[in-house]
């Protein structure tokens, strides 16, 4: 057993692929292979249909039989026609006015189904940058995090030989093999988190589970935002897809009522049928005179005169439904105006803290400087040189953190004012 799950392993493993994208490249791919897009685009389908669906009543419907029979005595019917070698019946409704309304339900929630595939696109263009600028995060902390295991070691074989020469006390090698083990266990966790993340893009991207993705050398350029807050406000009340289905289905609503209400005006439908008569029925022998082709054409009118209560019923659970969705498009104005002021916020935050790793950055490699030059001077050990260093690849990982925050930040403003497909 533990040999055939090691080769399924190794077999899963030669199955993998990694791919290498740049975030432009990653997005067009989403777009086309995710799956969550290509099933809004099979729902747009369906309520596409849907409208086909509720006009079928207004189109002729024909059908062809036969209601041939024995009949002894009399010829009686045969559900509601004469024995007949041949039927034909076409039937077509006129006018019925609930089922028009239907009609216009039915495109009213297409538009509603077009509106959901293009929130689809958006949310995934959104959530692939997001993780192609994490899964980019991850990858240079990782970097970072085997460039300060490698320095530790050294400190490490420094503080060895000064052990061994006697000129530092065995404890400190036990205090530089942890700072070792604990960056290794830091690099082990980073490698994991990248390795995840990776594979995590794959999926949505559409490939399989086992595929990576990385991200391309290329320079990526830089995410702007040109607008302000209240300017960035109206437009994603404006383009809110949210805000456009709660008024899709406000509209749904608002039809039907009007269909609830339409139920008791009349209906017509158009009747034409046509029946091949044969003697054997006896015909000639009640009636004066027989006629083997027959023909009808005529109109069905339908007219309610008692209406039970449960229109009225059903027109005011409509209404209440609608009060409901007007609730919530307040709910979600309120909510949208929140999200971009926060958005806002956390640029701000993120700029802040950029500039402050920068200058703690800065000031990490001044003393590093001053650390080399020291050493060179015979005045500092490498120990001492290490840890300079060390700080530094601190300062480096908080002024990347800066970074990837304010660009996160900047995604989700573009996002929010439905401006993020366009940018890329």
């Amino acid at each position: 057993m533990r040999k055939f799950c090691l080769l399924a392993a190794m077999a899963i493993a030669a199955r993998a692929e990694t791919h290498i994208f740049t975030l432009e490249q990653a997005i067009h791919r989403a777009l086309e292979q995710n799956p969550e897009v290509a099933m809004a685009r099979l729902d747009e389908l369906k309520a596409t249909r849907a409208i086909r669906l509720a006009k079928e009543p207004f189109y002729p419907r024909a059908g062809a039989g036969s209601g041939l029979a024995w009949s002894s005595g009399f010829p009686l019917s045969i559900e509601g026609s004469a024995p007949a070698a041949l039927q034909l019946r076409v039937n077509e409704t006129l006018f019925n006015r609930p089922q028009m309304y239907a009609i216009q339900q039915a495109r009213e929630e297409a538009r509603g189904a077009a509106i959901t595939i293009t929130d689809k696109r958006d949310e995934v263009v959104f959530r692939v940058a997001s993780m192609f600028i994490e899964m980019d995060r991850v990858a240079r902390q990782a970097e970072i995090a085997a460039s300060q295991t490698s320095n530790l070691e050294k400190v490490l074989a420094t503080v060895r030989a000064r052990v061994e020469e006697g000129r530092e006390l065995p404890m400190a090698t036990e205090e530089a093999n942890v700072e070792v083990l604990r960056a290794r266990q830091r690099q082990m966790v980073m490698a994991a988190d990248l390795e995840y993340a990776q594979r995590n893009v794959a999926l949505v991207l559409g490939y399989p589970a086992g595929d990576s993705v990385q991200a391309s050398a290329a320079e990526r350029a830089a995410v702007k935002i040109a607008v302000s807050e209240d300017t960035a406000v109206a437009a994603a009340v404006a383009a809110s897809p949210e805000l456009k289905k709660l008024a899709s289905a406000v509209e749904v609503k608002n039809l039907s009522i009007k269909a609830e209400r339409a139920r008791r005006l009349p209906q017509m439908d158009l009747v034409a049928q046509y029946a091949l008569l044969t003697r054997y029925s006896h015909y000639d022998e009640y009636f004066a005179k027989f006629q083997a082709h027959n023909g009808q054409l005529g109109v069905s009118f339908q007219l309610p005169l008692f209406v039970s209560g449960g229109i009225e019923a059903a027109v005011g659970q409509a209404e209440l439904e609608q009060r409901r969705l007007r609730l919530e498009i307040d709910a979600a104005r309120n909510r949208i105006a929140l999200s971009l002021h926060q958005a806002y916020q956390d640029i701000a935050k993120a700029e802040g803290a950029g500039q402050l790793a920068q200058a703690e950055l800065a000031l990490a490699r001044s003393r590093l400087s001053v650390v080399l030059a020291q050493l060179a001077e015979g005045r500092a050990s490498l120990r001492q040189v290490e840890e300079a260093r060390l700080n530094e690849s601190e300062r480096w990982i908080s002024f990347l953190d800066a970074q990837f925050n304010g660009e996160r930040a900047r995604l989700n403003v573009l996002h929010q004012t439905r401006e993020l497909s366009s940018a890329f």
